[in-house]
């Protein structure tokens, strides 16, 4: 028999099929975990719906989101203006639709920021914690700092950040910033203390790592779950926090669309029997905030190692 040759086709890539299977096994294991936490499934779909809407906006919204009509006072919701109109004449729906772009923008940087500062940090006081000289010093100085910040109201301490640095975005995003570093730092630490006697962080120190490396190759990436869990934890909340500051006239200035401040327009038509303007906004506030806390309690269940064997024995099952 003559010999056979296999032929290569070079327009396919040789990893294909290995590819393939893992989104066939990825898809499984997503599929296991919203059978088994169906909340979860909930938590990914609002959020996943509201940052849709938020980036096709202006594809999506019927009207001009800043643009005030006289002759649309307080309209109710109708086959116009689906969820009605303001006290200003501004589409309420509009609005809803815009006001993403705006609350989950502040919410994630400033977030993202206190995550920046505040992990490293914790993990550089917990790893330090218990030695001497200059290494527990810092340890004392960062932690008492965090005390100090944390002995202030949030809500009251971030209002007297705003005053400080003038009403506008970017002193929300540093306010935001500033009152969840703290959080950061004692999360990353009580981790930090649970792990850095661990064998593989005594092997890297025999083998002559650095205090750096050590912290940044082998503690920060074996502790980040917990920080990812609160990361978006903390950004339902900032994005709350945001609403409060614009309720309260020290947040997004109008007529930004923004959905606390929508609630405080709203506010004085309910007690005329207008309740629109306030309670639309207030719903897509509470959902986007309960979406936020359910996907960060699947970030908890999934980085942990025993959920996920129970997740991909089931899949195997």
């Amino acid at each position: 028999m003559p010999e056979q040759t296999a032929v290569i086709d070079a327009s396919k890539p040789y990893n294909q099929p290995h590819r393939s299977g893992r989104l066939r096994s990825s898809g499984r294991f997503w599929l296991a975990v919203f059978r088994a936490y169906p909340s979860f499934a909930v938590g990914y779909g609002i959020i996943g719906i509201v940052v849709t809407v938020a980036v096709l906006a202006p594809w999506l919204s019927p009207y001009d989101p800043v643009r005030a009509d006289p002759n649309a006072y307080l309209q109710p919701p109708g086959p116009l203006h689906w969820l009605g109109t303001d006290n200003t004449g501004m589409d309420i729906l509009t609005r809803i639709i815009y006001a993403p772009r705006t609350d989950l923008v502040i919410a994630i940087i400033g977030t993202l920021i206190s995550s920046m500062v505040g992990a490293p940090l914790g993990a550089i006081v917990g790893y330090y914690e218990g030695k001497g000289g200059w290494r527990r010093a810092l340890s004392i100085l960062v932690m008492r700092t965090a005390d100090v910040l944390q002995a202030f109201p949030v809500f009251v301490f971030a209002i007297a950040l705003v005053a400080v640095f003038g009403q506008g975005i970017s002193s929300i995003v540093t306010a935001i910033a500033f009152v969840n570093i703290p959080i950061y730092v004692r999360l990353m630490r009580s981790q930090v203390l649970s792990i850095r006697n661990m064998r593989y962080v005594e092997a890297a120190f025999v083998a002559g790592a650095s205090d750096a490396a050590i912290v940044w190759r082998h503690i920060i990436p074996n502790s980040i779950a917990s920080v990812l869990a609160q990361l978006s934890i903390n950004v339902g909340w900032s994005v709350l926090l945001t609403a409060g500051l614009s309720f309260v006239g020290a947040g997004v200035v109008a007529p930004t669309p923004e959905w606390g401040s929508m609630i405080a327009s709203g506010f004085q038509s309910v007690m005329t029997g207008q309740w629109w303007p306030s309670i639309f906004p207030g719903i897509a506030l509470g959902l986007t905030v309960f979406g936020f806390a359910l996907i960060g309690a699947s970030i908890e269940v999934l980085s942990d190692p025993a959920q996920r064997r129970l997740l991909v024995a089931n899949i195997r099952a």
